[in-house]
């Protein structure tokens, strides 16, 4: 069994080419599964989030997303193999997607951006087939009718792969509410990437990224919004870790 524990969730401790083949796994079972990848802003925030906390148990595949998570995990003495950020996941999965002839729905992000997104991509990986892409408003998951719309036209285009791009912790409680109304063989929770792929913003240089860096670089880019999640919020990571380190001592 792959999956451990670690601090308030627990992990599937994959290599990216063994997470690449229990996707394949999950398509080909077509049981509305869902991939999440806890960083340290979502440790913090499963903490109090009942509903996260909810969405998170019933994942599919919990990846980790940040090298501080991996040092953490060795100072627990449970090693993770491998940091699989969505930034990271994302290309993989659409080189994939091209070789298998997978199809895949762009749900997220602002106005445009996920059709720029598809636009670039297909460029990158010839054969890609994006069905659909569509930016829902601002308190879209309240609303009964865009959920219909929403289902309507998954229902339509009927990909194997959703793309859900609207931050945490709304994709993570969005998808975990409604996958089997949607249902799509697998949906992935990855924040920002569609925003990487449309080449709205940049991702940290590899360097940075490799050092657990990249918290930094996006708060050079969107210091506003940023700031207060890595800096205001995120610090509460620490008090969590002595206070699972010393639960697992105990």
């Amino acid at each position: 069994m792959s999956r451990i524990k670690f601090m308030n969730i627990e992990i599937d401790n994959l290599t990216m080419s063994e997470t690449l083949s229990s996707i394949e796994d999950l398509i080909q079972q077509r049981k509305n599964a869902y991939v999440v990848t806890p960083n340290v802003d979502h440790i913090v925030k499963i903490e109090s989030n009942e509903k996260l906390r909810a969405a998170y148990s019933e994942a599919s595949l919990i990846l980790t997303d940040g090298k501080p998570l991996i040092w953490a995990s060795k100072l627990y003495r449970t090693p993770i193999k491998e940091k699989i950020s969505g930034s990271d996941l994302f290309p993989e999965l659409c080189k994939l997607a091209a070789s298998r002839h997978y199809t895949m729905f762009f749900l997220g992000a602002k106005d445009g951006v996920a059709l720029k997104a598809a636009e670039n991509l297909k460029k990158q990986y010839p054969g890609l087939d994006v069905v659909g892409c569509y930016a829902p408003p601002m308190g879209f998951e309240k609303n009964p009718e865009e959920i219909d719309k929403i289902e309507g036209m998954l229902k339509a285009t009927q990909p194997q792969i959703l793309i859900i791009a609207l931050g945490c912790p709304k994709q993570e409680i969005f998808i975990h509410r409604f996958r089997n109304r949607l249902d799509v063989p697998v949906s992935f929770c990855l924040g920002a990437t569609l925003d990487f792929a449309a080449g709205n913003v940049k991702r940290a240089p590899q360097w940075m990224a490799n050092a657990g860096l990249e918290w930094a670089y996006r708060i050079y880019q969107e210091p506003r919004r940023m700031f207060k999640r890595y800096v205001l919020e995120d610090w509460k990571f620490v008090r969590l870790f002595f206070k699972y380190f010393d639960m697992k001592i105990s």
